[in-house]
């Protein structure tokens, strides 16, 4: 039609509004998720805990003492499944942060390996825990077996690795030396003195005859002296009786009586009473 304008046309290879909006919206989107990641990355939730200062400094001196004793070295390692890096925990009879794999003055020593991997709770995967046991190459592979078989009787599962993974791995080197006496590996740790004094002398224990019976036989006592207390009492008024009837027979003037002669006659007398 006559007059009418047609629309002018935008220039060829410029984008339009829309396009520019949503790239715009792509590209906060992905920031914000990138963001998120590097938060949740960081916040430490998923990061496995060391042993504390307690519990090492607590682990340490025991192992010390038994070392002592059996002559072998006892450790532990703890690691974090998912850190590329250093062990998080490492010590042993030689002290916190020493090891015993590969350690000149341990030429035979024996420790707990616990690899432990905490996840997100927005991960699929589920926490676990591996526990093994490893020694020095005298020791044979039997041997090794008994004492990690011999940990879960103290209760340090793989559970209670994954709950409580510092507590764990100490607890487990502390129960070294009795596994492996029990394994046959060592002798029995020698058990420490706890004093070199005397205990004093317990005291008499008495007679069991008085201590269980000493209400009878204060009753029969009792007994024996009421019976004595009434035999004298008895005797006395006897006594007294008799003492009155003769001062009654001399008041009256009686004679005692002269005792009877027996029947017999006598020899010496004739019929007619000569």
């Amino acid at each position: 039609m006559a007059g009418t304008k047609a629309p002018a046309a935008q220039p060829a290879g410029k984008p339009s509004t829309g396009v520019w909006v949503f790239w715009l919206v792509t590209g906060l989107v992905v920031l914000g998720c990138v963001v998120a990641g590097m938060v949740n990355s960081g916040s430490g939730d998923d990061d496995v805990p060391s042993p504390t200062a307690q519990e090492r400094g607590d682990t340490v001196p025991i192992l010390q003492r038994s070392t002592d004793s059996q002559g072998i070295c006892y450790g532990w390692v703890l690691q974090d499944y998912y850190s590329y890096s250093d062990p998080l925990s490492v010590g042993s009879n030689l002290g916190d942060g020493v090891a015993v794999e590969e350690n000149p003055a341990c030429p035979r020593w024996v420790q707990v390996d616990a690899l432990v991997a905490w996840t997100s709770e927005s991960s699929e995967s589920n926490d676990f825990a591996r526990v093994d046991v490893t020694g020095s190459a005298d020791i044979s592979t039997s041997q090794l077996l008994s004492i990690e078989r011999g940990l879960e009787r103290f209760g340090l599962t793989d559970d209670v690795f994954i709950d409580d993974p510092g507590w764990a791995v100490t607890r487990a080197a502390v129960t070294l030396p009795l596994l492996a006496a029990e394994a046959g590996l060592v002798e029995p740790a020698a058990i420490p003195a706890t004093g070199t004094a005397t205990p004093p002398p317990l005291p008499d224990a008495g007679n069991d005859l008085w201590r269980d019976r000493w209400g009878y036989l204060l009753g029969a006592l009792g007994l024996l002296l009421l019976t004595g207390l009434l035999v004298a009492v008895g005797l006395w008024q006897r006594r007294r009786q008799l003492r009155k009837e003769d001062e009654k027979g001399t008041a009256s003037g009686r004679t005692p009586t002269a005792p009877r002669q027996s029947g017999k006659p006598d020899a010496r007398r004739t019929p007619e009473g000569r």
